[in-house]
């Protein structure tokens, strides 16, 4: 679906990347001034590398030895900004209509109100973008692009120019699109939380101009060193469960994990549906008997595969639950006074608040 080989030059910063990924949502992680727009650019047309190759969808669009350079307008790539740049003396349906008109073929009306309903802009169609909030922005340069009809969409950290709150507001309505659009997406960002909402899949960590990981974003997850030191806090594993039921009166969520189930903060998905739940090491507490008379609701019985030392004080590990993988950071002393070993038996105590903040999502689609 996407092949990147390329290497580019831009003042006194070198670009070289290679990875390539058949996944609906690709997310292109790293930090600031990783390389990570540049390569957007280069994916949509916009800047044309020094030398490499450019594949989407099984289509050539770059190739500097055959020399082959498909301009920007004929790659049907759908772009969003961090910031929304839309028409100030256009509404937002005129705006809408703008993407349309880029379009090979014209979306219909029932497209056009399919655009409509999955971002929730309806009643925005009639005002000025000069009176929208940045999230109402986002939303509306979103839909500008898909009406474009476009065969890939290209989203350049659509929520940094957001506070809180906005991003919050947009997410949700990301989060739905990769999820019921077959349209093929790059998701570029620095934040982990918005990363494992949105490419659950596959994730590319770009830093410093070069390609630090392309894989799984389950074992991306797993390797701190990659996350960067203000997140590198975050790191763990990714536990898929199905939702059994919702206990209103207490606010939690009952999820099933293979035969084994996990409370959590309500979620709002009706039962039966398949989610993924961010499992931080840090927050996992380890017990050789099942504890009794403790607060926390989530006791999982675990098989320890692995023991990795990790620094001066501290062991990773590593344990499968069922046939998913979970993982705890705990003290090296505390790892020696259970005397734990590969192959144990051994119960993972998790608080539910501690995952109030995750990272949940439908898998459909994905």
């Amino acid at each position: 679906m996407l092949s990147i080989d390329i290497a580019h030059r831009q003042g006194d910063f070198s670009l070289e990347c290679a990875f390539d990924s058949d996944a609906r949502v690709t997310g292109l992680f790293g930090p600031s001034g990783a390389g990570k727009s540049t390569l957007l650019r280069i994916i949509a047309g916009l800047v044309r590398p020094d030398r490499g190759r450019v594949e989407l969808a099984g289509r050539c669009v770059f190739d500097s030895r055959a020399g082959v350079h498909v301009p920007a307008h004929r790659r049907r790539i759908g772009y969003v900004f961090q910031r929304a740049r839309l028409f100030a003396h256009l509404n937002v349906r005129h705006n809408l209509g703008y993407g349309a008109w880029f379009a090979r073929e014209k979306p219909g009306r029932a497209r056009f109100r399919q655009v409509v309903d999955m971002l929730d802009i309806g009643p925005l169609l009639n005002r000025r973008v000069t009176g929208l909030s940045g999230g109402e922005q986002q939303r509306v340069a979103i839909g500008r692009a898909l009406l474009s009809n476009p065969a890939m969409l290209l989203l350049d950290e659509p929520l940094a120019s957001l506070d809180v709150a906005r991003r919050q507001e947009v997410l949700p309505y990301i989060e739905r699109l990769s999820a019921e659009s077959e349209l093929p997406i790059v998701f570029v960002s620095h934040q982990l939380d918005e990363l494992l909402r949105l490419a659950n899949r596959r994730v590319v960590a770009v830093r410093d101009g070069r390609v630090t990981f392309s894989g799984p974003t389950a074992e991306f997850l797993a390797q701190p060193s990659l996350l960067g030191a203000e997140q590198a806090g975050d790191a763990g594993v990714l536990l898929r469960g199905k939702i059994i039921a919702h206990w209103s009166g207490d606010g939690l969520t009952e999820i099933a994990c293979g035969r084994q189930s996990l409370f959590v903060p309500h979620v709002a998905h009706p039962a039966g549906s398949a989610i993924t739940l961010h499992v931080r090491a840090r927050d996992v507490m380890l017990a050789c008997q099942r504890p009794q008379d403790i607060s926390a609701l989530n006791v999982l019985e675990a098989r320890i595969e692995q023991l990795v030392a990790d620094g001066d004080y501290a062991v990773n590990v590593h344990m499968r639950v069922g046939e998913q993988p979970l993982e705890a950071r705990i003290t090296r002393r505390s790892a020696e006074s259970l005397v734990l070993v590969p192959g144990q038996t051994i119960h993972a105590v998790v608080k539910s608040l501690a995952l109030a903040e995750q990272a949940w999502e439908r898998l459909g689609g994905l």
